[in-house]
C-alpha cells in the first residue's frame, strides 16, 4: 500500500484505490486517504480526497455516506473558490446531480430539502454559465419518483430541449434515463429505440450498457422479442455481477428469471449476493431488490415449492414461502417510508404492482445450466361422476380407444382404469387387458404379468390374444438379455397361432402380433451375433413373414398398418447389420413414411433419427438434416426430453457444419434446455452448452458465449467428454474473454488448455495456445509471464518446423522487451533473430508457394523492426541515429514486398508511407514527397468504383491515398 508523503503519492494512492472493486473496503481506504490528505496542509489535496470519497461512495452500496463530504466541499468552495482548480470546479458542479439523485433514494431526507437542493443546483449552474439540461433531468427524476406525471412530462420536454454542455450526463446515461421513462409510460418500442445506441455499444460509460441491458429485459419480453431478452440477460448480468453498486440492475435480472420460467437461475443469482438482502446504504435499491425477491418466491410457492429451502438473509434457514412474506414486508415498509416522505402512495403502488407481475413467458431457455424446480406431478385423477364414484365404464372405453388406435397415453389410461377398478367385480377380459398393459409399462420386469394376462385372455375365450400376450412376454425376455430363452419361449405361441389362424380360430391382428414378436426376437439375436449370415437370414425371413401376412390387408386397422411400417424399418435395421447402408437408409425412410401415412408420426421418430445417422455417415448431409427435422416434427409433444435434446444437438451440428451459426445456436440452445429437463445436465447438457458457446462465438456474441461456456466447463470432463472437448471449451472461452478485454482471465483459460494439450502427441494446439496465452498476458500487463509463454510457443514452433509461428513469437517477445527499462538492446536482438530465421527458412523452402509466404513474412518482420526502432527513439541527440536505422528496416520491407508484385501492393505502399514519414522527420522532405508520389502512382489503376465501394479493398486504397496526400503537404507546412 502506497505511503502518503506528499501530494503526488496521495494522487497515486487515490488512482490505485479507484481501480479496486466496489465495496466497503474501497470506501474505507478512501476515508484513510482523506485523513492523510488533511495532514499535508494542501487545500487542493483535501478537495481531491473529498472528491475521491464522493466517487467511491456513489459507486457502492453506501451511497448515503456521500452527503457529508459533499457538504464540506460546497462549504470550501463558498469560502475559498480559488483553492479549486479547473477540474475540481467542474467536479463539484457535476456531483450536484449525484447528490440530488442520492437524496431521492434516502427516505429520511425530506422532500422539501430535495426541492431546495434542486433549486440550489439550478442557481449555481446558472451562475457558472451551464445549461439547464442537467437541472431539468434532475427535476424529472424528482417528479417521476413522487408520481407527478404532468410535471415529469414537462421536465422531460425541457430536458431534451436544453443544450447539451459539459454538465449534461454522458450520452449513454441520458439515453438510458429517457428510455426508462418511455418504458415506465408503457411505450416499450420507443424505449428500446432510445436504448439502441447504448445496447449496441455506440455509447458507453462506467455503468452503461449495464443498466440499459437490465432495463430492457421486461420491455423486450412484453414485445415478444424473447431472443433479444435472453441475449441481454446473459450480456448484462455478466457486467453487473461484480459491481456492488448495481443492486437495482441486479434485481431486474432476478425479475427476468421469475418472469421467464427460470426460477432456478433466479435462486442462483440470489445466492451470489447475500449482502443484497441486508445492505441499507441505498434504501431505494433495497426496495427494488426485495420486491423481486418476493415476486420470485411467490412464483416458487405457486409452483408447489413453498417449502423448498432458498437463499436469504444470513442467520437462519429460509423456505420460499417464508422468504416471500419477509421480502414483501421489508419492501412495503420501505415503500411506506418513501410515500410518507413524498406525501403520495406512488412508491407503494409500484412495489405492489411489481410483486404481482405474472410470467411473460412460460419457459425461456437461456443456455446456461439451470433446471426448472418443479414438484413431482400429481397422479391423474379418474373422472368422477355426480354420484361420487369413478366412472369405470368410461375409463375402460377410453383406454380401449387409445390402445386400439395406438395413441399416446394408452398405458396410463389403463393404469387409471385399474386404479378405479380396485375392489370392483370385473370380467376376465377387462382384467386381462389391465394386466397386459401393466406388463407393457414394466418392460423387462413384466414377464410374469404377461403370463397372467394370457391366462385371463384364455379364460375370456380369446386364445389368439392369449398367445399374443405370451409372445410379448417372450420378447421382454429378449429385452432383458435372455435372447435364447426368448427364442425358445416364442416358438410354441408362433406354431399354435399359425395353426389357430389357419383354422379361423383367431384373427389377423392376434396372429400378426405373435409373428411380429418372433421377428423382433430374431432381429435382436442377429444384433447379438453380428456378422452371422444365418442369423441375419433367419431374422429377415421372419420380418418378411410379417409383411406377407399383413401387407395389403390392413384396411382401416391402425395396428396392422403399424406392423407393416415396423417391418419395413426392421428390414432396414438388418440391412445395416449386413453392411448395406444405402439399402438400410432407404428402408428406414420407407418405414418412417409408412408410420406417418398411418397417422402415427410419433412412431416414425426413431427411424428418422436412425436414418439421419446413416445419412451423416454416408456424407449425405442434406438427407441427415431433413430426417432430423422430420423427427422433431413427428415427435411433437410426445417426444421425451432426452430424445428431443439428442435430435436438436445433432441438428445443430449439421446446420452449423454448413455455416448457419445462428440457426445452429438455436438448436444447441434447445438441446441444452431439454437435456436439463431430462436430468442430463452434466452429460448431454454439457455437450450442448459447449456447442452453443461455439456457435455464439462464431457470431461475435462474446459475452453470451462466455456465460454459456463458463456454465458448461464444470461439467465437462476428460472421462465423459474427452479432453479435446475440455481444451476446445477453454480455448473458445479464452477467445471470448480476450474480446471482452478480460485479458488476465483469458490468459488463465489459454494456459489451462495448453497444459492439457501439452500431453498430446501432436503439439500444434499446444504451441498455438501458448502463443495466445502470451498475447493475453502481454495485454494484461504481465510482461515477464508473457515472455515465458512466447518462449515456450517459440520452442514448440521450432520443433514443429513452423517458421511462421517461430518468427511471430520472436517479434512478440521483441515488442515486450521494448517495454522494459533499457530493453531496446534485447528487443533489437530478438527482431534480428526473427529476420535471420526468416531468411534461412526462405532459402531452404522446398516449393515456390512456401518461399513466397516466407518472403512476405520477411517483409512484415523488417517492417515491424523499423516500427519498433522508431517507437524506441529516445529524446535528444541519439534520435536521428535510431530513425536512420528504422528507415533502413522499413525501406528493406518495401523492397521485399515489391519483389512479390501486386499480391503485396498494400503492404508495400504501407511500408513506403512509413519510410516517407521517417524521411520527413529526418529533414529530407524531397525524399518524403518522392515516396508519397510513388504510392499515388502505384494506385493509378485503382480508381473509380473500386475505390469508392464499401469493401475492404476500397477502404485500404482510400486510406493509402489520403495518407500520401497528407505526406505531400508536410514539407510545405514546415516544422511545428
Amino acid at each position: 500500500m502506497t505511503e502518503i508523503t506528499d501530494f503526488d503519492s496521495l494522487r497515486e494512492a487515490m488512482a490505485e484505490n479507484s481501480g479496486q472493486p466496489e465495496g466497503p473496503a474501497r470506501n474505507a481506504r478512501a476515508e484513510e486517504l482523506l485523513a492523510a490528505a488533511e495532514k499535508l496542509n494542501v487545500p487542493l489535496a483535501v478537495i481531491e480526497a473529498l472528491g475521491h470519497q464522493l466517487k467511491v461512495y456513489n459507486y457502492s452500496s453506501e451511497k448515503g455516506k456521500m452527503f457529508v463530504p459533499f457538504a464540506r466541499l460546497l462549504r470550501m468552495w463558498d469560502e475559498r473558490p480559488e483553492d479549486f482548480d479547473e477540474y475540481e470546479t467542474h467536479s463539484l458542479h457535476w456531483v450536484f446531480k449525484w447528490v440530488s439523485a442520492g437524496m431521492l433514494d434516502q427516505p429520511h431526507v425530506p422532500l422539501a430539502s430535495i426541492e431546495k437542493w434542486l433549486g440550489e443546483m439550478e442557481h449555481r449552474y446558472r451562475l457558472a454559465g451551464y445549461s439547464e439540461r442537467a437541472v431539468r433531468s434532475a427535476e424529472h427524476s424528482v417528479a417521476t419518483h413522487v408520481g407527478d406525471v404532468a410535471r415529469a412530462e414537462r421536465a422531460y420536454a425541457a430536458w431534451l430541449a436544453a443544450d447539451r454542455d459539459s454538465m449534461a450526463d454522458c450520452h449513454a446515461c441520458e439515453l438510458h434515463g429517457q428510455g426508462w421513462w418511455q418504458a415506465e409510460q408503457g411505450r416499450d418500442a420507443e424505449a428500446l429505440q432510445l436504448w439502441g445506441p447504448v445496447l449496441e455499444g455506440e455509447y458507453t460509460c462506467a455503468h452503461e450498457p449495464h443498466t440499459a441491458l437490465a432495463s430492457s429485459l421486461v420491455p423486450l419480453l412484453r414485445l415478444g422479442r424473447e431472443e433479444e431478452a435472453r441475449a441481454n440477460h446473459l450480456r448484462g448480468f455478466r457486467l453487473v455481477r461484480a459491481m456492488e453498486s448495481m443492486r437495482g440492475a441486479y434485481a431486474e435480472h432476478v425479475e427476468f428469471c421469475a418472469l421467464t420460467g427460470n426460477e432456478a437461475r433466479g435462486l442462483e443469482l440470489l445466492a451470489e449476493r447475500p449482502a443484497y438482502f441486508t445492505d441499507d446504504g441505498q434504501p431505494q435499491s433495497k426496495l427494488d431488490f426485495m420486491s423481486v425477491v418476493a415476486l420470485l418466491m411467490d412464483r416458487l410457492t405457486g409452483l408447489g415449492l413453498g417449502d423448498r429451502q432458498v437463499p436469504g438473509p444470513a442467520g437462519r434457514e429460509w423456505t420460499a414461502r417464508d422468504l416471500a412474506g419477509h421480502a414483501r414486508e421489508v419492501a412495503l415498509a420501505l415503500a411506506a417510508r418513501f410515500d410518507e416522505r413524498n406525501g403520495t402512495t406512488h412508491v407503494s403502488e409500484r412495489a405492489r404492482a411489481r410483486m404481482a407481475r405474472q410470467p411473460l413467458v412460460e419457459r425461456l431457455p437461456l443456455g446456461v445450466r439451470s433446471v426448472r424446480p418443479t414438484p413431482p406431478p400429481a397422479p391423474a385423477a379418474a373422472p368422477v361422476p355426480a354420484g361420487g364414484q369413478p366412472d369405470l365404464p368410461a375409463l375402460l372405453a377410453e383406454a380401449r380407444r387409445l390402445s386400439d388406435t395406438l395413441r399416446p397415453g394408452a398405458v396410463e389410461a389403463w393404469a387409471a382404469a385399474a386404479a378405479a377398478a380396485e375392489g370392483a367385480e370385473l370380467d376376465p377380459r377387462d382384467r386381462a387387458e389391465m394386466a397386459d398393459h401393466e406388463a407393457m409399462s414394466l418392460g423387462p420386469e413384466g414377464t410374469g404379468l404377461f403370463e397372467r394376462a394370457a391366462g385371463l385372455y384364455a379364460e375370456a375365450g380369446d386364445p389368439g390374444e392369449a398367445l399374443a400376450a405370451r409372445a410379448r412376454g417372450a420378447y421382454v425376455r429378449a429385452l432383458a438379455g435372455d435372447v435364447d430363452g426368448a427364442v425358445a419361449a416364442v416358438t410354441g405361441p408362433y406354431d399354435e397361432v399359425l395353426a389357430l389362424y389357419a383354422a379361423d380360430g383367431t384373427g389377423i391382428r392376434q396372429t400378426a402380433s405373435v409373428v411380429m414378436s418372433q421377428a423382433r426376437i430374431l432381429t435382436r439375436r442377429a444384433h447379438g451375433v453380428e456378422g452371422d449370415p444365418a442369423a441375419l437370414t433367419e431374422a429377415e425371413a421372419a420380418v418378411r413373414e410379417v409383411l406377407a401376412l399383413v401387407e395389403g390387408r390392413t384396411g382401416e386397422d391402425v395396428r396392422l398398418a403399424a406392423r407393416v411400417a415396423e417391418a419395413r424399418a426392421m428390414l432396414g435395421e438388418l440391412a445395416g447389420l449386413a453392411g448395406d447402408l444405402e439399402r438400410a437408409a432407404e428402408l428406414f425412410a420407407r418405414g418412417a413414411a409408412a408410420f406417418t401415412a398411418a397417422g402415427l408420426p410419433w412412431f416414425a421418430v426413431e427411424y428418422e433419427a436412425r436414418l439421419a445417422s446413416l445419412a451423416h455417415h454416408l456424407g449425405d448431409m442434406a438427407e441427415a438434416e431433413r430426417a432430423l427435422r422430420a423427427a422433431l416434427e413427428h415427435g411433437g409433444a410426445q417426444l421425451e426430453a432426452p430424445g428431443r435434446a439428442q435430435l436438436h444437438l445433432q441438428l445443430a451440428e449439421v446446420v452449423g457444419g454448413r455455416g448457419e451459426a445462428v440457426e445452429a445456436a438455436r438448436h444447441a440452445l434447445e438441446a441444452a434446455h431439454w437435456a436439463d429437463e431430462a436430468g442430463e445436465s452434466a452429460t448431454l447438457g454439457a455437450w450442448a452448452r459447449q456447442q452453443l458457446g461455439g456457435f455464439m462465438l462464431r457470431q461475435g456474441r462474446w459475452a453470451e458465449a462466455a456465460e454459456v461456456l463458463e456454465s458448461a466447463l464444470p461439467d465437462l470432463t476428460a472421462e465423459t467428454h474427452g479432453d479435446g472437448a475440455v481444451v476446445q471449451t477453454q480455448w473458445w472461452l479464452g477467445d471470448c474473454l480476450s474480446e471482452l478485454g478480460e485479458h488476465r482471465a483469458a490468459a488463465e483459460r489459454r494456459l489451462q488448455a495448453a497444459e492439457i494439450a501439452r500431453h498430446w502427441p501432436e503439439q500444434h494446439d499446444h504451441a498455438t495456445l501458448a502463443h495466445l496465452a502470451g498475447e493475453s498476458l502481454g495485454q494484461a500487463g504481465l510482461a515477464a509471464e508473457a515472455d515465458q509463454a512466447y518462449t515456450r510457443a517459440g520452442d514448440l514452433w521450432r520443433e514443429l518446423g513452423n517458421t511462421h509461428g517461430l518468427i511471430r513469437s520472436l517479434r512478440a517477445r521483441a515488442w515486450l522487451a521494448l517495454r522494459a527499462e533499457g530493453g531496446l538492446g534485447e528487443a533489437r536482438g530478438l527482431m534480428a533473430d526473427a529476420v535471420r530465421e526468416c531468411e534461412a527458412a526462405r532459402e531452404a523452402a522446398g516449393d515456390e508457394e512456401s518461399r513466397q509466404q516466407l518472403v512476405a513474412e520477411l517483409g512484415h518482420t523488417h517492417r515491424q523492426f523499423g516500427d519498433l526502432l522508431a517507437r524506441s527513439a529516445p529524446e535528444g541527440a541519439p534520435v536521428r541515429e535510431v530513425f536512420e536505422e528504422a528507415l533502413a528496416q522499413v525501406v528493406r520491407a518495401a523492397e521485399v514486398f515489391a519483389s512479390l508484385g501486386d499480391g503485396a501492393l498494400h503492404s508495400r505502399t504501407g511500408a513506403e508511407l512509413t519510410a516517407g514519414r521517417l524521411e520527413a522527420d529526418l529533414g529530407r522532405p524531397a525524399d518524403a514527397v518522392a515516396r508519397a508520389r510513388a504510392v499515388l502512382a502505384a494506385y493509378q489503376g485503382h480508381g473509380g468504383a473500386e475505390a469508392a465501394d464499401g469493401d475492404g479493398e476500397g477502404e485500404v486504397v482510400r486510406a493509402r491515398r489520403a495518407e500520401a496526400e497528407q505526406l505531400l503537404r508536410l514539407p510545405a507546412e514546415g516544422p511545428d
